[in-house]
């Protein structure tokens, strides 16, 4: 018979070769294969980075002169529409004397378009829209102007203070708004594959116990060839603004939930290369190996991809029911 059966006339030899008692063997211990559904996981390391799309330039399409600085201090949390700074320029200025005039003008000789004009000019050199009204209302101009923030967020940049002069188009202030983030995670070539299949991911920090949760991914179509890695981007919501650039975070990825067949670690025993199994046999106390694909869930379950189906039993310790008949016989 090629298959080997272990049958209750070998115990005296089986109690030999493993040094086991004969209680051991009259109460071998089985287990049945069992569906589950789960998901694999794993972990990475990243950092926070400004989400770049919600990075605003402060930069006036004029220059002039700076008269008051309330944006004094760089990190300041400023709201949108905030005023920033008070300042003075001579082409602002001459923009509303225009627009002024154009009105008393209009006022008795009806001409919509010069109006139009001079308030567009005012409207593309950026002056607020509360600005301009006043204009018209009080009748009167003020030589300054003020200068809005465009969205609520933290100066990480600022160039300028009381009494500065600057050119059109400088770069006055740098707002980073942080409702929400970026985290950027350095994967390997490896990993690409796995994910595809990815889509919920897991990020904790030292700062906080709060775990974020979130489904938003995108892999940079660049890979940096000193490491063989590739950049992940995940985005996180931050509304309470608890999270900032720099911060180290761990990542723990997973792929969706798949059905698998599965055995404990123990009843799975790998010999040359090739994995085995003790299925109960037709007769009590009759065991038959046989061959199986399988691979690590994790430390403790192997799945199962072929060979057995749920509900099949095998013996759970494998371990022990290898022998010296099994090896003398070449089944494996």
């Amino acid at each position: 018979m090629k298959n080997l059966k272990f049958i209750l006339l070998f115990l005296p030899l089986l109690v030999l070769a493993k040094e086991a008692s004969v209680e051991q063997l009259f109460s071998v211990q089985t287990v049945k294969v069992q569906k589950i559904k789960t998901s694999h996981s794993k972990k990475n390391y990243g950092f926070v980075k400004a989400n770049e799309a919600r990075v605003y330039d402060v930069s006036p399409r004029f220059g002039g002169f700076v008269e008051k600085l309330y944006a004094d201090k760089i990190y300041t949390y400023v709201k949108k529409g905030e005023p920033l700074a008070v300042v003075y320029s001579p082409e602002v200025y001459k923009a509303k004397e225009d627009y002024v005039n154009s009105y008393k003008y209009t006022k008795n000789r009806p001409n919509k378009g010069m109006l139009k004009s001079a308030k567009l000019k005012l409207s593309l050199l950026e002056v607020a829209p509360n600005e301009i009204s006043k204009l018209i209302k009080e009748k009167k101009m003020s030589p300054n102007t003020t200068i809005y923030a465009p969205k609520s967020g933290y100066i990480f940049i600022k160039n300028i203070n009381e009494s500065s002069a600057f050119n059109a188009k400088a770069n006055l202030f740098e707002i980073v708004n942080l409702d929400d983030v970026w985290v950027e995670v350095q994967v390997f070539e490896d990993d690409v594959k796995w994910l595809k299949y990815a889509d919920d991911f897991r990020v904790s920090f030292k700062t906080t116990d709060k775990t974020y949760e979130t489904h938003s991914k995108f892999l940079y179509p660049n890979l940096n060839p000193k490491e063989a890695t590739l950049t992940l981007r995940l985005t996180l919501k931050n509304r309470d603004n608890t999270l900032f650039p720099g911060m180290y975070a761990d990542v723990i990825s997973k792929d969706r939930p798949k059905e698998y067949l599965t055995l404990p670690q123990s009843a799975v025993i790998l010999k040359d290369g090739k994995y085995y199994v003790f299925v109960v046999g037709e007769f009590e106390g009759e065991y038959e190996p046989i061959e199986v694909d399988a691979k690590p869930l994790d430390n403790k379950t192997y799945i199962i991809t072929s060979g057995l189906n749920a509900g099949d039993e095998v013996v759970n310790n494998a371990l022990f029911m290898m022998d010296s008949d099994a090896q003398i016989n070449g089944l494996y």
